[in-house]
């Protein structure tokens, strides 16, 4: 995975500083990874920061290994740190100093940095910070032992495999998975793969309106998922030393178009039913993690879900910071976080340049 792809064909990769301006990436993974590898094509000096022991942010501890390689992912590390001169400053969490907010991945960070001290220090600063928090049910019961998020689930397994884990995380023969998404997807299929014996993957809507689509659902399916719309946990019933014992559920009918403009899902009253099940994975979004809890920090504002709000140049309300990824759009794709990692490398390359200041983020 080559993050320099925009550097030009005859470019000599250079050993130390550029010269032509310093720029703070504040996040490493596919957004950040990716405006790094244009902003060095350009000239700048670039360091990197993140709070997990190696870059890669969500590609190297939550997508499993049979989607995206982890070798790549070095391979196109090293080439920005040993031939580009990119610094990687890693378990280090940049995040508003004397606040707390417990995010997954924070236990590998050794050191916090305070925004407004990049601001001082950098010439442009970008945040991708991703989405490092989970979203809960909000059920009975969900604090029962076998119960995780996808997020945390993944994490803790492609924390063991890449050696930073001593212990791996539980197995089990029979799995709950609830969502719709990529991330319901990857859960399910790991557990398979894992040797569950029976894996249910539990959608309140109908396979027409999943987000991972009906070609991922159909092929886990052939890989012995079983697929159950139309179905909603309702809460989680735990045996007497507390582990997951089964799950009740309630069927679903679709109703008017909510907000996300799918049609909302609808309990129908008396239709309860339970499953047994020795591990529940919830997989029903994540939150984006910015690197303060307040609304507006510095001049740059979040919107209620979290998300750092910019303006077309990917500009907060601070005009030295820009943002990019998923802690601007919410959750998505590899692709699409790479897509606006590159638009915000092209617009702090132009703002440096130009000097060119626009209304950002408000």
């Amino acid at each position: 995975m080559r993050f320099t792809f925009m550097c030009k064909k005859d470019m000599v990769p250079i050993a130390g500083p550029h010269g032509r301006g310093k720029i703070a990436i504040v996040g490493a993974g596919p957004a950040g990874l990716a405006a790094s590898g244009y902003l060095v094509c350009q000239g700048y000096e670039v360091d990197v920061y993140d709070k997990l022991p190696l870059p890669g942010g969500l590609m190297s501890f939550a997508i499993p290994s049979f989607r995206i390689s982890i070798n790549s992912i070095i391979e196109g590390v090293e080439d920005l740190r040993d031939n580009f001169s990119v610094k990687f400053i890693l378990n280090t969490k940049v995040f508003k100093r004397d606040t707390v907010r417990r995010d997954e991945g924070d236990e590998f960070t050794k050191n916090t940095v305070d925004l407004r001290e990049l601001l001082n220090n950098y010439d442009a600063i970008l945040i991708a910070t991703g989405t490092w928090k989970s979203r809960k049910m909000n059920i009975p019961g969900e604090d029962s032992k076998g119960v995780y998020t996808a997020l945390e689930y993944l994490f803790l397994l492609k924390s063991y495999e890449l050696g930073y884990l001593n212990h791996e995380p539980p197995k089990a023969n029979k799995v709950i998975v609830v969502g719709g998404g990529l991330s319901a997807i990857d859960a399910a299929e790991v557990m398979i793969h894992r040797g569950a014996d029976e894996v249910y993957l539990v959608y309140r809507r109908t396979i027409n309106e999943a987000p991972a689509g009906s070609f991922e659902i159909n092929r886990l399916r052939r890989l012995g998922v079983k697929w159950m719309e139309l179905a909603a946990p309702k809460r989680i019933i735990a045996d007497a030393t507390g582990n997951v014992k089964e799950v009740e559920l309630i069927k679903m009918k679709l109703g008017e178009p909510d907000e996300s403009g799918r049609p909302r899902p609808i309990p129908i009253e008396g239709s309860e039913f339970t499953i047994e099940a020795d591990m529940v994975i919830e997989a029903v979004g994540e939150i984006a993690t910015s690197p303060f809890p307040d609304q507006e920090y510095l001049g740059i504002k979040q919107d209620r879900r979290g998300r750092i709000i910019v303006n077309d140049e990917l500009r907060t309300g601070n005009e030295k910071v820009f943002a990019a990824g998923d802690v601007v759009s919410g959750p998505s794709k590899v692709g699409r976080a790479i897509f606006l990692g590159l638009n915000a490398a092209r617009n702090i390359h132009l703002y440096l340049t130009t000097k060119r200041i626009s209304k950002g983020g408000t």
